[in-house]
């Protein structure tokens, strides 16, 4: 499945989510957190509403994350731990959102408040049990980043079934730190969030679930936006968040193998084919093993 790019939107702005849909993006997800004041809140769960209906009223069914078509319609609810989440599923689920992001998460067993709700609206709004997915925000305080690795224990995640991947984010940790930097004079992030990427990211492939890093906040650097996206892709990244639609083709494009790669691909998967059992083989000149094969067949399948 595609899910390269992963494009928010904000839940009281009209206009903006009336033009979201030709942004491109592989998953659409309208904010009602952090991108929308207190006073506006319910004005932008009626708007996330309407637009999520738009899309039900056209296919019948939630379009699941990376379905190829339209974009994937998901929300960002407000943090589980605060009183104004179930006021946004009672709000938007009737529009069948392909799935729900977490904001804040301390944590896998607290995803189960999340997963109790949705097991009791899903079947009163005519949704399969399970259809909507769960992308939790991992690391946005230090409690919660210290738990990130505990996502990999399927028994201890609730929500294990609905969990489509993680993701994580910068800015509210380090608020909560008190950083004055998360870069450094390289524009490499710094030790702590170095950690905290490469534990989501590890985290996410023991899970069996994607890798989304995290979003690139000044949207007019696109050439630096370009090569974040290249190197989390070659690190082992499904996809990228993107706060501007600019910012989509970007990260599409970075995420999306070139045809030397899938050629490449391909002549790997060829050469074990012929050799029958090889553990083993060269290829071009170099050696390839049993784990290039692997890592060829998951490209050629689109899961990396």
């Amino acid at each position: 499945m595609a899910m390269r790019s992963w494009l928010f939107v904000p839940g009281d702005s009209e206009s903006k989510l009336a033009k979201v849909a030709s942004a491109g993006a592989d998953i659409t997800i309208v904010d009602l957190e952090d991108a929308v004041a207190p006073e506006a809140k319910e004005r932008a769960r009626h708007l996330a509403a309407e637009w999520l209906a738009e899309s039900r009223n056209a296919h019948g069914a939630p379009e699941p994350a990376g379905s190829g078509g339209a974009a994937a319609r998901w929300v960002r609810i407000n943090p589980l731990d605060g009183d104004l989440w179930r006021a946004d599923l009672a709000a938007i689920i009737a529009g069948a959102p392909a799935g729900i992001m977490v904001p804040k998460a301390a944590g896998p067993a607290q995803l189960g408040l999340l997963t109790d709700e949705l097991d009791v609206l899903e079947p009163r709004h005519g949704i399969a049990p399970g259809a909507t997915r769960i992308l939790p925000l991992v690391s946005e305080t230090p409690t919660a980043a210290l738990t990130i690795a505990t996502y990999a224990n399927a028994a201890a995640v609730p929500t294990s079934t609905r969990l489509i991947g993680l993701t994580w984010g910068a800015e509210d940790l380090s608020a909560a730190i008190g950083a004055t930097r998360k870069r450094g004079s390289d524009g490499a992030w710094t030790d702590l969030f170095r950690m905290v990427r490469s534990t989501v990211l590890l985290t996410a492939h023991a899970a069996g679930v994607a890798a989304i890093d995290t979003l690139q906040a000044d949207f007019r650097d696109l050439a630096g936006l370009d090569r974040a996206a290249h190197a989390a892709y070659a690190d082992g990244f499904h996809g990228m968040l993107a706060i501007h639609p600019a910012q989509v083709p970007v990260i599409n494009a970075a995420f999306t193998p070139t045809a030397e790669q899938i050629a490449e691909a391909r002549a790997i998967v060829a050469a074990f084919a012929a050799e029958g059992q090889a553990g083993a083989l060269q290829l071009e000149g170099r050696m390839i093993d049993r784990p290039h094969l692997e890592q060829a067949k998951r490209l050629l399948a689109g899961e990396r």
